[in-house]
């Protein structure tokens, strides 16, 4: 690998903003990359998912998974890139969104894959249309809200880390054992030494160091095998259409535009935390921009076998802990999804990674994204209003389907699917509370409940300093020793 040291990886003028910074060759492939086995896993989740749902055979579920990455890659190209009125232009990795899966398997059981692949047509179409909508909502964004979705969408992650650090597989016998959570230990210890005693660079790239030892020692201690790597074409294009031509459903497309509204929530929190992270202003019209390319890609990729696309919440915790703002590594990911869609081979090795390393790496990221969002909670003001209710409540109402996945199992389905993401379920209550107490202010009490935050008595020492021995305050007025009255000059003429 190329060296990166800080004379040449960095290029960027002052007056540039943070994402646009230019690296060198090497610094792109090896945070790109970074980038790619940190959402590898979750990337190639959906088309597993559902490929074992619909009962497609291997060689199927294979194309799913290839598909999927390729489209993930060109979405993350768009998202990165960007063209007129396509695209954020900020640093965010696209794949295939979880939060549809439920109901693609609903809808799969009913019309199989060409059913789900004209839901998500037709649905991600009718997202593109209602964006600007969504485009102009970002006065109801302020750090009070970002703050409490940036900080859900780390603590909603947390368990993906303890799951993955377990083995990730619940069938597999060696799930949760000792050996997969040592290893997830190690990964994670490796981490943290990178971190602080390698240089700057090294210390950026420790998280895809520590997936490197990792997967080295676990292939020592025989835990992960690469055997499977040569089985199979090193190279193949996409399969138009694959699994037969789109059907159009109309309780499919209304169940999938559910998802969809879910999806654009999720997308626009995503679009402002990175925003935020990456220190630079996100617009409506940015916004709009990055809700249109997520809508588009979701549109294009079932033409290849995919499913709805959105941002990565995990990789927006990857350039917090790295510190690396630029899109272009991001658009590098971009590249090197696209030559895994198209190289198998290459996805192979990449699979062979043991889920358990990718674990100990996730508790850094995700916690990392939580650390953000508390970040962002300290600059909100607490004093005589009522966001810490605001706070406290939406972070508590988005724990709920992370502490009991089956809470909404009762419910409607579009309650259910709306609910079962914790971040979508803290975005909306965020929102609703903030415009409830915050610019409706109508109703709104002078002295607000208990919980909320007391102002802070301080006295400047300027001050006390003016007093003498024997003053004295009697109903608001100030007396000397003698019982004369001392003049108080309010602040607002001194």
């Amino acid at each position: 690998m190329a060296s990166i040291s800080e004379d040449t990886t960095h290029t960027q003028n002052p007056a540039q903003n943070p994402e646009d910074e230019r690296l060198s060759i090497g610094a792109n492939l090896a945070y790109g990359l970074q980038h790619v086995l940190t959402m590898y896993g979750g990337i190639v989740a959906v088309p597993l998912i559902l490929g074992q749902a619909a009962g497609l055979n291997s060689g199927d579920v294979g194309l799913l998974v290839t598909a999927s990455l390729f489209a993930g890659g060109l979405a993350t190209i768009l998202q990165t890139i960007g063209v007129p009125f396509f695209g954020s232009r900020l640093p965010l990795v696209q794949g295939v969104s979880f939060s549809g899966v439920a109901t693609m398997i609903a809808i799969s059981g009913n019309g199989g894959i060409p059913a789900i692949l004209g839901a998500v047509i037709a649905a991600s179409l009718i997202g593109l249309l209602i964006t600007p909508v969504f485009s102009r909502i970002t006065r109801f964004f302020p750090p009070l809200v970002t703050g409490i979705v940036i900080t859900t969408i780390g603590l909603t992650l947390m368990p993906v880390a303890a799951f993955w650090a377990m083995g990730g597989n619940k069938a597999a016998p060696d799930f949760g054992s000792t050996a997969n959570i040592q290893l997830a230990a190690v990964t994670l210890i490796i981490v943290l030494l990178l971190s602080k005693l390698g240089n700057a660079s090294i210390s950026r790239l420790s998280i895809l160091l520590s997936i490197v030892i990792g997967t080295g020692i676990a292939y020592v201690a025989g835990m992960t095998d690469f055997s499977q790597v040569a089985n199979g074409p090193v190279f193949a294009l996409p399969r138009i259409f694959h699994f037969g031509y789109p059907t159009f459903e109309l309780a499919a497309v209304i169940s999938m535009l559910i998802v969809i509204m879910v999806t654009l929530v999720e997308t626009s929190a995503d679009i402002l935390a990175v925003g935020e992270i990456v220190e630079t202003k996100v617009d409506s019209r940015r916004l709009g921009d990055g809700l249109r390319a997520d809508m588009l890609s979701s549109i294009l990729a079932p033409v290849v076998g995919s499913f709805t696309q959105s941002a990565f919440a995990q990789n927006v915790g990857l350039v917090a802990v790295t510190g690396v703002k630029s899109r272009y590594v991001v658009a590098t990911g971009g590249l090197f999804l696209v030559t895994l869609g198209l190289l198998p081979i290459m996805g192979r090795v990449v699979a062979s990674v043991p889920t358990s390393v990718l674990g100990g790496a996730g508790i850094v990221l995700f916690g990392t994204v939580a650390a953000s969002g508390i970040r962002t909670l300290s600059k909100v003001e607490y004093n005589n209003n009522m966001n810490l209710v605001i706070v406290a409540t939406s972070i508590g109402f988005g724990m709920i389907p992370i502490a009991a996945p089956g809470f909404y199992e009762h419910f409607p389905a579009w309650v259910a699917t709306i609910f079962h993401s914790g971040i979508s379920s803290a975005a909306v209550m965020a929102i609703l509370l903030n415009l409830l107490f915050n610019h409706f202010t109508a109703g709104n009490s002078d002295q607000q409940s208990v919980f909320v935050a007391a102002t802070e008595r301080t006295i400047r020492y300027q001050d006390i300093a003016r007093l003498h021995d024997g003053d004295y305050f009697l109903n608001g007025k100030l007396y000397d020793a003698k019982g004369t009255e001392v003049p108080l000059i309010a602040a607002e003429a001194h």
